[in-house]
Parts: structure tokens; C-alpha cells; sequence
């Protein structure tokens, strides 16, 4: 897969997603490089990995080139062994909303605590449907990118947010 992803992130409130959700899976993530907005991660998720490439993010943290292809597990243990700074260890639940999935990330380790929620949209304008668990939008803010996280763990600023 390759293209423009356009997506918009929330936190979360309690923990209704979790039962409302159709599907969930144990990601673990890392990353190669991360330098100005741009990042090559592998992720394994459950018993398939991916090699992701971003581009840095416009309008306001709403858009971003993505290129994606699924490599072997084997490949990705090979790749984590070149990613810096530890791993993102986190439970992906898929929660319905009319024409949407709502992918509510609930993270582990340093960021333990920290519950967001992803809608894609396929362009800024498209109306959908929010649901009652979420929360204050954070599109755009730079703290709840994956990467940063790595470098600036939740429970730094936790506080602060």
C-alpha cells in the first residue's frame, strides 16, 4: 500500500472501546530512522510484519505519505535489530462507527496509561461519525506520534497533557 494517509487522532475516555470492539491484536513496533517528520518502522502485529515508510505530516498533522509493504516475520526480527531506542508495545482494538473503524491504541511500558484513537479518512473534510469514548483531538500534536513517544514516553509528561 502507498499513498496519502489522512487520519485524524483523539485520546480516549474509560474503556468502552474494549468491549465494543469487533477486533484486537498485540503490536510491537519500532523504528529504523525517525528524523523531521520522517520514519521507517517495522511493526510486527500478531503473526504478521510491515516495513512503513512516512513522510512528514501537512495540514496541521492531518495528512502524510505512507508506503507499506508486509515482509516475513523472520525479515522483521532481522530489521529490529537495526531500530534505536527500544519499541512501542501496544493492544490495537477495531471499533466500528458507521462507514469508519476506529482503531483505539492502548499502549504498554513507559506509556502505560496512554489510550488514543485513529479514524482515517479519505480526505480532511469527510464527515464521520465520533463516537461517545472519545476524547480531546490531538491531531497534529507532535508528543502522540508513535516515534516520539520512543524518545519522550507518556510517563514524562503525563502531567502535563
Amino acid at each position: 500500500m502507498s499513498g496519502m494517509e489522512i487520519e485524524r487522532k483523539f485520546l480516549v475516555r474509560g474503556n468502552d472501546y474494549k468491549s465494543r470492539a469487533h477486533k484486537s491484536f498485540r503490536i510491537k513496533q519500532g523504528y529504523i530512522c525517525s528524523e523531521k517528520g520522517r520514519t521507517v518502522r517495522v511493526r510486527t502485529r500478531d503473526d504478521q510484519a510491515f516495513l512503513t515508510i512516512k513522510g512528514p505530516s501537512y495540514d496541521g498533522g492531518l495528512g502524510r505519505y505512507e508506503f507499506e509493504k508486509e515482509i516475513s516475520m523472520e525479515e522483521a526480527e532481522e530489521l529490529f535489530k537495526l531500530c534505536a531506542g527500544g519499541f512501542i508495545d501496544k493492544t490495537r482494538f477495531l471499533v466500528a462507527s458507521g462507514k469508519h473503524t476506529f482503531e483505539v491504541d492502548e499502549f504498554y511500558g513507559d506509556n502505560e496509561g496512554l489510550v488514543m484513537a485513529e479514524v482515517e479518512l479519505s480526505d480532511a473534510d469527510e464527515p464521520y461519525e465520533k463516537l461517545d469514548f472519545i476524547g480531546k483531538e490531538v491531531t497534529g500534536d507532535k508528543r502522540y506520534y508513535n516515534a516520539h513517544l520512543l524518545k519522550n514516553p507518556y510517563k514524562m509528561w503525563k502531567d502535563e497533557a
